[in-house]
């Protein structure tokens, strides 16, 4: 069973402690306990958690202790301090300085549940970006980014979640201060400069008054240009001084230039050393955004992660529809692990929204996420599987997403699996690996 969010549950009451774990368990979270402030610490840093869930008093610190460092660390989750009635103050000031909720003693536990799920639905299971190795290596990237005042570069195939991880670097640096989204693709030429840098009144027919831009509303935050390969001539050269000086001038502006001093993440599809190379995108600005770079892999180099994306999307969209529960069949599960995705993570959560919205049983089948299969049709023109067929199709598939992560390491790839290095072996002789 994929685990659920990941609770980090810092209580050192040997009777409170476990109890509230056992609970969080049946809940479908995947909790783990810290008795203190530097065990708090250290599992925070190791593995970012989707929430927390503190005592305000330890053996070694406070809980407000813990909650600052790790605010300081770009390590913080959204956390819930248990408090007695002479702490109430106290808690109310960390809700103030960024807690998201505190409860009093004796702990209303069905009212922690709700919150942690309300927390938890809009973040990934495990509070990062996923279990794939792809992605925990793209979360270290990001985190270590986070902390350096540098352009970012965010590369991939269109629907694999560059936006998303645009928004864990945010969250990681400076979630109180704006995130400003722009499509460069998706707002006309002649209307782009002007909603990136604002205009002044009179700069142009119908400017009646001085409009403030998207650089301007980001100051202090973060500004993520998505598609930016796809800027004008005329754009890039004035991005190239907001990224080079960190200065800009609305449009119809004659005096001082305006600062900015936010955070700049760039993000294509696009192969941008090749349009360099045939004059489409300047050299000047490709040197000065490629500062940090990493790449978004495919959702099909990412099969740990297809499971836990789409419990996500499903939770998420029925929140948010006020749709009854559903699950997903063990047959659907095994249907997306042998889709090859070719629309990323987005293909994923409109099937996950489609079938959640239409599906005429709480359980989710395959016809549910792929309707343009008839039921018992061959895929393309192959005949149908049988269940043993679809279950060492499926195995086979992880065995080797999990020792492509690995680099042929199998030992490593057993470890990714849960599994003994022996059963990995029998298993990989069992499928011709």
């Amino acid at each position: 069973m994929t685990p659920g969010p990941r609770i980090l549950l810092i209580e050192d009451d040997p009777v409170l402690g476990p109890a509230l774990m056992q609970r969080l368990r049946l809940e479908g979270f995947a909790p783990e306990l810290a008795t203190t402030g530097a065990a708090a610490l250290a599992a925070a840093t190791a593995r970012p958690p989707a929430a927390i869930v503190s005592d305000m008093r330890l053996p070694d610190m406070s809980g407000e202790a813990v909650h600052r460092r790790l605010a300081e660390a770009a390590a913080a989750a959204p956390t819930f301090f248990m408090t007695a009635f002479g702490d109430v103050a106290q808690a109310v000031r960390l809700v103030k300085a960024g807690a998201r909720d505190y409860l009093t003693k004796p702990v209303d536990v069905d009212r922690l549940v709700a919150a942690l799920r309300a927390a938890t639905a809009e973040a990934p299971a495990d509070g990062g970006l996923g279990r794939s190795a792809a992605m925990q290596a793209v979360e270290v990237f990001l985190r270590k980014a986070a902390r350096l005042d540098l352009p970012v570069l965010l590369l991939g195939e269109t629907g694999v979640g560059k936006e998303v991880a645009a928004r864990y670097l945010h969250d990681a640096a400076a979630p109180a201060q704006p995130f400003v989204a722009v499509n460069c693709a998706a707002i006309p030429r002649e209307l782009l400069e002007s909603t990136l840098f604002g205009h002044e009144k009179g700069a142009f027919t119908g400017a009646a008054q001085r409009q403030a831009g998207l650089v301007e509303a980001a100051e202090g935050g973060t500004l993520f240009l998505d598609e930016v390969a796809e800027l004008a001539p005329e754009l890039q050269a004035k991005l190239l001084r907001l990224v080079q000086e960190r200065a800009y001038r609305p449009v119809g502006g004659s005096g001082r230039e305006r600062a900015f001093s936010g955070r700049l993440v760039f993000a294509t599809h696009a192969d941008l050393a090749a349009r360099v190379a045939d004059g489409r995108f300047r050299a000047d600005l490709y040197y000065r955004i490629n500062v940090l770079e990493t790449t978004i892999a495919p959702l099909r180099r990412r099969a740990q992660d297809v499971e836990d994306l789409a419990r996500h999307f499903l939770v998420a969209v029925e929140r948010r529809l006020g749709l009854e529960a559903h699950c997903l069949s063990p047959a659907a599960v095994l249907a997306m692990a042998d889709h090859t995705w070719p629309g990323n993570v987005r293909e994923l959560r409109n099937r996950i929204e489609r079938a959640a919205a239409m599906a005429d049983q709480a359980e989710i089948g395959p016809a549910d996420l792929f309707p343009e299969r008839r039921l018992g049709d061959p895929a393309d023109g192959a005949p149908a599987a049988s269940l043993r067929d679809a279950v060492g199709q499926a195995t086979k598939a992880q065995i080797q997403a999990a020792l492509g992560e690995s680099n042929g390491n199998r030992a490593e790839a057993a470890r990714r699996l849960g599994i003994s290095r022996t059963t990995l072996w029998k298993r990989m002789q069992e499928h011709g690996l």
